[in-house]
């Protein structure tokens, strides 16, 4: 093992509620020498700060990591490279750094952006990720909702799509997630409502949205019953209703 560098650890640290964090998870947190945060340009905010928080060693230095909420790719690429310009010298000098990320590091997360970056930068700098249960996962298990059984697929969708992408992906799938369902939320209803309305279609779909699980004003409850301006951590189940 090479022992010239620090490790980059990126850990997933659940949707929500600090008990969720994995044993993994922990145990990295109370051993590396930075620990990164990623918030809104626009404040010093950072939701998975708050929640590894009680599992942080007093001492631990955080470094907030600033990302525009914006589309514009040429903006969002000086982000994650003046991110990784703060980051290289902490790992080059051997101090090891874990980036916090909701979720899971590899499902629509920030850190895959920076980890390909400092794999074209700077690759002989080792990097280890550490999964971590997803917004989906517990929202499923928080309403009793089985995800896929049998025969049966489930496709993750993005709810940023317009409603004619979402609706194809929608005819490919027999139960849906769609994440960040927040500002494109009456498309996503719609879609849902059009596909489900198909002569082919199978049978009717159980809507749930789900909102802030385990925080703060969380909101679970039928789909048509959501929110006109959902939050940012807003998701829908969308999955076929099976008799026994």
């Amino acid at each position: 093992m090479n022992n010239k560098y620090g490790t980059l650890y990126g850990i997933g640290v659940g949707p929500g509620s600090p008990d969720l964090l994995t044993l993994r998870a922990v145990k990295t947190l109370g051993q590396v020498d930075v620990i990164l945060a990623a918030s809104s340009s626009k404040n010093d905010y950072s939701q998975s700060h708050e929640i590894v928080r009680e599992h942080l060693p007093a001492n631990v230095q955080v470094l907030k990591m600033d990302f525009p909420m914006t589309s514009d790719k040429e903006v969002l690429k000086q982000a994650w490279q003046a991110n990784l310009d703060k980051l290289l010298p902490i790992l080059r000098e051997g101090r090891s750094a874990a980036f916090i990320t909701l979720g899971d590091p590899m499902i629509y997360s920030t850190f895959g952006y920076l980890m390909t970056l400092l794999g074209q930068e700077a690759p002989e700098i080792p990097v280890e990720v550490i999964p971590g249960i997803t917004s989906f996962q517990a929202a499923a298990a928080e309403t009793r909702t089985i995800l896929c059984e049998n025969s049966q697929n489930l496709l993750v969708i993005p709810g940023i799509k317009d409603k004619a992408g979402l609706g194809k992906d929608l005819g490919q799938a027999d139960n849906a997630v769609f994440l960040k369902a927040y500002r494109n939320l009456p498309a996503i209803r719609e879609s849902l409502r059009q596909e489900d309305s198909n002569a082919d279609s199978k049978q009717d779909r159980d809507m749930k949205f789900i909102s802030r699980l385990g925080l703060d004003n969380q909101i679970i409850c039928k789909l048509e019953d959501a929110p006109e301006q959902p939050n940012y951590l807003s998701l829908v189940l969308a999955t076929r209703k099976r008799a026994i």
